[in-house]
């Protein structure tokens, strides 16, 4: 791999490894603050606002997962990996660590 491919990848990673924790923090929020307020506080505004802003986190999410393994060098285990981790609450949380992990020997690959 070329540095200047690496450098690309290094930052997909850095923007992947972000919008992971958006999408996981705003699935929490829906599910733990907004769905509450809504049911036992009737208060459905909390889920109008929160469901769309992590229906765009999700959206982003899966447009970096594009992105990132497009460029090669992901197996299908690990794609499979970012795929399913948008499906499981806190499934984002775990996976982030795994790219810090890659981004870390991409960095002392470098």
């Amino acid at each position: 791999m070329s540095g200047e491919q690496r450098a690309e990848e290094l930052s997909l990673l850095r923007r992947m490894r972000a919008i992971s924790l958006i999408e996981g923090t705003t699935l929490l929020l829906l599910v733990l603050v907004a769905v509450p307020l809504k049911h036992v506080a009737g208060l459905p505004m909390a889920t109008r606002i929160m469901g769309p802003i992590h229906g765009l986190a999700f959206l982003t999410y899966v447009w970096m997962l594009l992105q990132l393994v497009s460029g090669g060098g992901w197996s299908r285990a690990e794609t499979a990996r970012l795929v399913i981790a948008a499906l499981i609450p806190c499934g984002t949380f775990i996976n982030e660590r795994a790219l810090a992990r890659r981004q870390a020997l991409l960095d002392i690959a470098c």
